[in-house]
């Protein structure tokens, strides 16, 4: 189990077998989440990417792009993610989160969901770039979205509505045992950012 450095921000494992999860709620409040989210709407270099899956090249539903250091190179669904040179203001969110987890990170994955038609599919961070048990650091800004999850043995489900600030971190051996999505919405949305913190072993 995680020991955090200021446990007053962090509940007990939510998760309720084979692995970790913590949910910290308003980790920023609102109005530093307002200032995060249009620096990171205006700064980051956005792009559309395209994804090998089941045989064929598709668009990604969402814009994204891999931040990290030099050698933080990044590999899944058949495509290499060299690393684009951090961003001051990634940089200092990394140190925030850094105060309160036991784990240096190397590397960031930002994602922008225009609307409720933007969606991650179903999957495990697995690749063995991020080591045997890798702890990730979740970070969402902007419009509230469901997040679920599912055991891959017994197809239990646990679903979160990550709101704007929240933290959500996973660790243990959840990337084993459990996939997550973040689904599109019939609802009207408007737009999201989620910043997912990582170390890549290369």
């Amino acid at each position: 189990m995680l020991n955090f450095n200021e446990c007053k921000l962090m509940p007990e494992n939510i998760l309720p077998t084979n692995g970790e999860l913590y949910l910290s709620p308003g980790f920023y409040s609102v109005e530093q989440a307002d200032d995060w989210f249009e620096l990171l709407r205006r700064k980051i270099d956005w792009r559309q990417e395209r994804l090998f899956i089941y045989g064929k090249w598709i668009n990604v539903p969402r814009l994204m792009c891999w931040y990290g250091d030099e050698h933080a190179h990044y590999r899944y669904s058949g495509v290499d993610h060299p690393a684009t040179p951090w961003l001051q203001e990634l940089l200092l969110i990394k140190s925030d989160v850094e105060k309160i987890v036991p784990e240096s990170f190397n590397s960031v994955m930002a994602n922008f969901y225009r609307d409720g038609r933007d969606s991650m599919g179903c999957h495990a961070d697995d690749e063995k770039e991020l080591g045997q048990n890798p702890l990730i650091a979740s970070l969402s800004f902007g419009e509230q979205r469901l997040l679920r999850f599912r055991h891959k043995k017994s197809k239990a489900k646990l679903e979160l509505q990550l709101n704007h600030g929240d933290l959500l971190i996973m660790a243990g051996e959840i990337q084993h045992y459990w996939k997550h999505e973040l689904p599109k919405s019939r609802q009207q949305k408007k737009a999201r950012i989620n910043l997912t913190f990582r170390r890549v072993y290369c």
